[in-house]
């Protein structure tokens, strides 16, 4: 476990389903899942499993944190370093002229986040295929999902299926249907996330929502209860 937790954060033994989406199942496996690659590239392009499997695979033990206040603890994750997916395959493709400052990841349950590439290319962001020695499940991400063990955990997309590359950054989308976008757009998520500097939300300090995130995170765990930890 790690020495020490995040402001407001508790740990817990267990890492839960969760997210936008606790009451419909995991977007189904594909056979041949693929990452649609667009944006700022010289033409749009898929990024095959395969892909993934020709780049030096790499070891986390990180912690994962929700921006609602528990922090799953001594989380083992295996897959392919974003940097060197940027720098191998993805940066090669963005036109001389252009210059990258955000990338967009879009998730098959229609989940979207925009991060800065700054904070992307750090050394233990991964997209990660394996978790304490398994493949992904669906409750967890699978085929493939970010993990960015510095952000709050609405950062770390999973059934990863879109890169978008941006040279500014994008109108803040999170989600393709209607409701949820909306939803989510209220609570006005932080656009750097970052856990030690506890930014939950871009117009509320974290300290003021704790309360409010501890009282409701027991929907959580509702859902959860009956699910085999880390499957």
């Amino acid at each position: 476990m790690s020495q020490k937790l995040p402001p407001g954060q508790y740990p817990i033994r267990v890492l839960p389903r969760f997210g936008a989406h606790l009451t419909e199942p995991p977007p189904p496996l594909l056979d041949d899942p693929v990452i649609e690659v667009a944006g700022a590239v010289d033409r749009p392009f898929s990024l095959r499993m395969a892909d993934l499997a020709s780049l030096e695979r790499r070891e986390v033990s990180a912690d994962l944190h929700c921006v609602s206040g528990w922090s799953a603890t001594d989380l083992h994750w295996e897959g392919v370093r974003f940097v060197d997916l940027y720098r191998r395959v993805l940066e090669p493709s963005v036109p001389s002229a252009s210059t990258v400052t955000h990338v967009v990841l879009g998730g098959l349950d229609g989940y979207r986040a925009t991060l800065l590439l700054e904070d992307l290319l750090a050394g233990n962001v991964l997209v990660a295929d394996r978790l304490d020695g398994r493949p992904l499940d669906g409750d967890h991400g699978a085929p493939v999902r970010l993990v960015s063990p510095d952000q709050y955990g609405y950062m770390s997309v999973k059934h990863l299926c879109l890169i978008e590359l941006h040279e500014r950054a994008p109108t803040r989308r999170y989600h393709r249907r209607r409701r949820a976008q909306a939803t989510l757009s209220l609570l006005a998520p932080h656009p750097r996330a970052r856990v030690w500097q506890e930014e939950r939300h871009r117009l509320l300090p974290g300290w003021l929502v704790r309360p409010v995130y501890r009282s409701a995170v027991t929907v959580v765990w509702r859902f959860n209860a009956k699910r085999p930890a880390r499957q």
